[in-house]
């Protein structure tokens, strides 16, 4: 083998060892910063969790929504943990990236039930929405067929006067002196009635629709996004078998 060829062969052996030293030092720096975005993660969680409010459906839907929307920490956390496999590990290491193999799969379990109970969650915030405007809605009705009865009731215009001097708390009732304007007044005010009835029913229908579309905007997304977590952190699993056998 002549000098030239031997000196090109040293060169590919010394680039093959720089390249090597070179990924050894990016293994170690993606490593330190996942296990800082680890640690970011779990006191994210920590916070998420109090104070707990368990069977409550508002708080637990919003849990998962928040632990979905924050999932990219740990998944690129435990990515860049994983980096590099067996390159280079300290002892200490060791049983870490194991434990964090293992970590994977209970994460995977965890996400996949957050999708089902995000669901029932779902159907229980719509129907709780649903009849608090019902019954925000009965109120007013009520309050409604109180000014009807009134309004029936009043035949004088004495009681006419006192019933328009109730309802209009700005002073602005007219002075009411005989039947004919008693017989005009019931007439305008049974109109704004129906009017005010017609337009409740309408407002009521438009919440009930608002509310149930943005819950349902964020259950697909959080629900899909728990499905989709789960996934990944099983991808994770079934590609960190060399931790595990370590």
């Amino acid at each position: 083998m002549s000098d030239t060829n031997i000196n090109q062969l040293q060169e590919s052996v010394e680039d093959i060892r720089q390249f090597g030293f070179s990924l050894l030092r990016s293994a170690t720096l993606f490593r330190w910063i996942g296990y800082g975005l680890l640690i970011f993660s779990l006191f994210d969680t920590i916070a998420i969790f109090i104070p707990p409010q368990l069977l409550n459906p508002s708080w637990e839907f919003q849990t998962i929504g928040q632990l979905v929307e924050r999932v990219p920490v740990p998944l690129i956390g435990m990515a860049l943990v994983f980096y590099g496999e067996k390159l280079g590990r300290k002892k200490w290491e060791i049983p870490l990236v194991k434990l964090l193999s293992w970590l994977t799969v209970l994460l995977a379990v965890v996400f996949f039930l957050l999708a089902p109970l995000g669901v029932v969650n779902t159907i229980r915030l719509n129907n709780r929405s649903t009849a608090q405007i019902d019954n925000e809605m009965s109120q007013r009705m009520e309050q409604i067929t109180q000014v009807k009865e009134l309004l029936g009731q009043a035949e004088t215009p004495q009681q006419m006067q006192e019933l328009i001097s109730l309802l209009d708390t700005q002073g602005r009732a007219p002075n009411i002196t005989d039947s004919q304007q008693v017989d005009e007044i019931r007439a305008q005010v049974s109109e704004v009635i129906k009017q005010a009835e017609e337009n409740m029913q309408t407002q009521a229908n438009e919440a009930k629709s608002n509310r149930r579309l943005a819950l349902f905007k964020n259950s697909v997304k959080w629900n899909l996004g728990a499905l989709l977590a789960g996934a990944l952190f099983v991808f994770l699993f079934t590609g960190t078998g060399w931790a595990r056998k370590m």
